[in-house]
């Protein structure tokens, strides 16, 4: 299989990897990542069914939930093709029109996880400093409202990445460092100026990623304080409970980042295999867990699910 093109003829596809060096375990490596995604779109997909019939949970704060589970549902959706072909069937070529579509729909997946992570934190912030003024903030059309708002604003940071990749040329290298298309990849093999790529690029992550995170934190410095001032000790804990799951889905979220990132800037000496699981932790491990820990963490979803099991042995 030709992965390198030196002539200076623009190439016609690109190659994805899977894990360097284990290309003879796909079939074995693809077990796991297919329970991973099953897990991924079967806990987003029934979190999504049981807001949408339960009416206790028609509440802004499982609105904001339902949106998080779309954006894992999208993010997981979005890389699936990709992984399973080159795992099950050990086929890495895709077409640029195709890499360029998947990694805007991965951006555009990740920003807007982000960003729900940030409505979420808000959500707290006005549930335990304002509680009694807190079903008149945030009303169903004001909850609309955020979650379009936000929609529209990664929609138009991140849409420009698939046509400025587009004008660039292509001509000696088609071989990709993961899995998936990624925006800092692809542009990379570029033989033409990519520079306008790049400063963009890092621009988008500063206002999505970077402003987000700052954000989230400040609110939980709001919150941190707010519970400070309660007199009562179990009325702080109470409070502080009502975070858990949020703070559990903003590691999982964010941790991962982090660390991609430090590998990617501090970790060029480590082998590849390093940089590409990094990566996929990254994009499988909050589709996979963020289900779990508000299932566990939620009474009415977690008495869905009883409700669910108990129905179907009786049948």
């Amino acid at each position: 299989m030709p992965i390198l093109n030196t002539s200076e003829t623009e190439i016609s596809n690109f190659y994805l990897v899977g894990i360097p060096g284990m290309e003879s375990a796909n079939i074995w490596i693809s077990i796991p990542i297919c329970l991973m995604y099953t897990v991924a779109i079967l806990g987003n997909c029934t979190i999504l069914f049981f807001i949408t019939t339960e009416p206790s949970l028609h509440e802004p704060m499982y609105y904001f939930l339902s949106m998080l589970a779309f954006s894992d549902l999208g993010l997981s959706l979005s890389s699936l093709p990709t992984m399973l072909r080159i795992f099950l069937f050990n086929a890495s070529e895709i077409s640029p029109n195709a890499c360029f579509a998947q990694e805007f729909f991965i951006h555009e997946f990740s920003a807007m996880e982000s960003s729900v992570l940030l409505i979420m934190s808000f959500d707290r912030f006005i549930a335990i400093c304002n509680p009694l003024r807190y079903a008149s903030i945030l009303t169903i059309a004001r909850v609309i409202h955020i979650g379009v708002a936000f929609s529209l604003k990664n929609i138009l940071l991140i849409l420009p990445f698939p046509f400025t990749l587009k004008r660039l040329r292509y001509c000696k290298k088609n071989l990709l460092f993961h899995s998936y298309c990624l925006h800092q990849d692809v542009m990379k093999l570029a033989c033409s100026n990519n520079k306008i790529n790049s400063i963009y690029g890092l621009c988008v992550v500063i206002v999505t990623l970077g402003v987000d995170s700052v954000l989230i934190l400040l609110s939980y410095v709001l919150i941190l304080n707010a519970v400070l001032g309660i007199a009562s000790r179990e009325e702080r804990l109470k409070a502080l409970n009502t975070c858990v799951s949020h703070l559990c889905v903003v590691l999982i979220f964010f941790v991962p980042v982090i660390g991609v990132s430090m590998v990617h800037r501090f970790g060029k000496h480590l082998p590849p295999t390093v940089h590409v699981l990094m990566a996929d932790i990254y994009l499988l491990l909050p589709p996979v867990l963020n289900p779990v820990v508000y299932s566990v963490r939620t009474k009415q979803i977690r008495l869905g699910f009883v409700r669910t099991f108990q129905f179907g042995r009786r049948f």
